[in-house]
């Protein structure tokens, strides 16, 4: 094979890869839209007591978990066969993590239109406290920054999203004061009180889970490890003055 028809080559093979690596962030995008769909369908679930929509959720579950394994496919494809390097290596890496994530966020919206669900059969007084609702509005958010600093690679956002996780910790420690204050108040709303905190939990988990890709999208960026607020020059296992 002459010199040229090498290159050629070699540069068709280069477009094939970046246009598969362009496909897998395509699946990841539309994953993480469905996730937050559903996020956004069972809440709505629970704010209208619609059992409908609660089994819309349990029901579209089963897309995200396909996708997770079409994400996990192609990465792993990419590895064996492309031996890729540097960001490319951490983005394919960090794309089979992201697509778990995301296919837990989906388990977790399962888990509140179950509480919904359960909710609906109790007919009860109880409502879903503001703080919940203001909850769900910013994981939802946390979920959507955190794939776009994925894809695009910026560290900036990433961090920006870890760092709202903190807002939403706050919400939910509000939501278990509130919540057992109506519990000892009256002993009837205990268990409508306890599935509202399932509630809380869960979107408090969703927000857990886009911090994890925001750390994902800082160590794309920057190849940087972020997890558990370790920067570099930190040993793991060690405190920053040196204690174990």
């Amino acid at each position: 094979m002459s010199p040229a028809n090498s290159a050629t080559e070699a540069t068709g093979g280069f477009r094939h890869f970046h246009d598969q690596l362009a496909g897998l962030k395509s699946q990841l995008l539309l994953m993480s839209e469905k996730a937050e769909a559903l996020v956004d369908l069972a809440v709505d679930a629970l704010l209208a007591t619609d059992e409908a929509k609660a089994e819309a959720v349990i029901r579209g579950d089963r897309e995200i978990d396909l996708l997770e394994l079409d994400v996990e496919e192609r990465a792993v494809h990419l590895l064996a066969l492309q031996q890729p390097m540097a960001r490319d290596l951490r983005f394919l890496v960090s794309a089979i993590k992201v697509s778990s994530d995301l296919e837990r966020v989906g388990d977790h919206a399962v888990n509140i239109a179950q509480c919904a669900q359960r909710l609906a059969a109790l007919r009860t007084d109880i409502t879903p406290t503001p703080e919940i609702e203001d909850m769900a509005r910013r994981s939802r958010k946390m979920l959507a920054d955190a794939l776009d600093a994925f894809v695009r690679a910026d560290g900036q956002l990433g961090r920006d999203v870890c760092r709202a996780d903190d807002q939403v910790d706050s919400l939910h420690d509000s939501v278990f004061r509130i919540l057992l204050t109506h519990m000892l108040a009256d002993p009837r709303t205990i268990n409508a009180s306890l599935e509202l905190l399932l509630v809380s939990r869960n979107l408090e988990r969703v927000a857990d889970l886009a911090t994890n890709i925001g750390e994902d999208a800082v160590y794309l960026a920057e190849g940087k490890q972020i997890k558990h607020h370790r920067e570099d020059g930190e040993r793991p296992g060690l405190h920053v003055d040196g204690r174990a």
